[in-house]
């Protein structure tokens, strides 16, 4: 079997080394054609011939307008081709990493391992587990048409990824996929304004926390988890109790948030900073700004918004007291909104100017939040390395 895999990222990189020497890889970067370690080839995309392979996966993020996806006959996800265990998909627009590791966590004594687009893809996960829990993204769905989990947690859906899928709605619809394959006897616990889609799984339907908590039979009481945070936890708190009829409250309220969500830290001169580099689209950011309204904020946004239209998120400001400090890709823009309602802003571009910026207004009773709502890549590696840099130059300030 010849497998064809287009981008060279750590999706195919572990199914080239699972199916080696039988993979040809062709990445839009391969200046000229080569081998990887495992004896598999690395091609330029102009050497890309759809008549000799029988299996075409493409890297999740890799556009579908792309050409080698316009002329592959043989087009599948890694979801599709790999036989998998039970196995529970989360997916939505925030949220996905944080209630995957947390249903992790509640099953772990089950033999549960977590996969997907947290970062073990799953050409290296143990086909033999007992269950996958997988954090599952729009990309993965989008080129997702057989596969289906026993259990499908669906966080709301808000506007995310325009510019890769070309509308709200077609990243809406790849959201929804799952449940168009779901089986008789699978269970999806989804917004409840979905609750009417056609699929042979049962459909659990939720507003927010308290209507889910309610629904499920869970005590909101009890669990310490805040907003936003807390729907996370009953999602999970939910996915384990249809697969072993048990919430475990006790063993939630232990559960670490990782890093770089609405992360608070201090400065050596005791004033309040949260590093939220994860609040990666207006949604993050909106909640972010819901934690703090009673303080005087002081913002970074700015990068790559993903095509996504701000005007929400700047309406959501209207009634704080706050300032912007724009950086990145999208700094003009920000600086257009701000001016539409009144709010003071500053072109900072760069992160090392808006953290100097802030620290020159920032006082006791405020916060200096980056909490971005927009994507890092348009000037770092990752939103961890944007994360990581912020708290540095805090931490270094005198």
């Amino acid at each position: 079997m010849i497998l064809s895999l287009f981008g060279y990222g750590i999706t195919t990189k572990a199914i080239a080394k699972k199916f080696a020497p039988n993979c040809l890889i062709y990445d839009d970067k391969f200046k000229e054609n080569s081998q990887d370690e495992f004896g598999n080839k690395l091609l330029m995309c102009d050497n890309y011939d759809a008549n000799i392979s029988d299996v075409d996966i493409p890297s999740p993020g890799f556009l579908p307008n792309h050409r080698l996806i316009k002329k592959a006959k043989h087009l599948t996800s890694e979801y599709d081709f790999f036989d998998m265990p039970p196995s529970v998909w989360i997916s939505g627009t925030n949220g996905k990493t944080t209630t995957t590791q947390m249903l992790k966590y509640l099953l772990a004594s089950h033999g549960a391992i977590e996969g997907g687009n947290i970062g073990n893809p799953l050409a290296n996960l143990d086909k033999n587990a007992p269950l996958w829990i997988l954090e599952t993204s729009s990309f993965t769905l989008h080129y997702t048409n057989r596969a289906a989990p026993e259990i499908y947690l669906l966080l709301p859906v808000r506007p995310d990824h325009i510019s890769w899928h070309g509308s709200f709605e077609e990243y809406e619809r790849a959201k929804l996929k799952p449940l168009l394959n779901m089986a008789e006897g699978s269970v999806a616990v989804i917004p409840k304004k979905y609750v009417n889609i056609t699929s042979n799984a049962m459909l659990i339907g939720y507003e927010n926390s308290i209507d889910l908590a309610e629904t499920m039979g869970i005590d909101t009481g009890k669990i310490n988890i805040k907003e936003p945070f807390l729907l996370d936890a009953l999602l999970a708190l939910s996915a384990a109790k249809i697969l072993f009829d048990k919430a475990d409250i006790d063993k939630i309220n232990t559960f670490k948030i990782d890093r770089h969500k609405l992360e608070e830290f201090r400065d050596k001169r005791g004033r309040l900073w949260v590093n939220d580099t994860k609040g990666t689209n207006i949604d993050a950011t909106i909640e972010a700004l819901k934690r703090y309204r009673d303080k005087e904020i002081l913002i970074v946004l700015g990068g790559d918004d993903k095509g996504v239209d701000l005007t929400r998120l700047f309406e959501n400001m209207r009634d704080l007291n706050i300032e912007i400090f724009a950086i990145g890709s999208n700094c003009k823009k920000i600086m257009n909104f701000c001016a539409a309602i009144g709010k003071g802003v500053h072109e900072c571009k760069t992160l090392d100017t808006a953290v100097k910026e802030i620290d020159k207004r920032l006082d006791k009773n405020g916060v200096g939040l980056l909490s971005p709502a927009a994507a890092s890549l348009d000037q770092f590696s990752s939103y961890i390395e944007r994360g990581e840099l912020f708290v540095s130059l805090v931490k270094a300030l005198e």
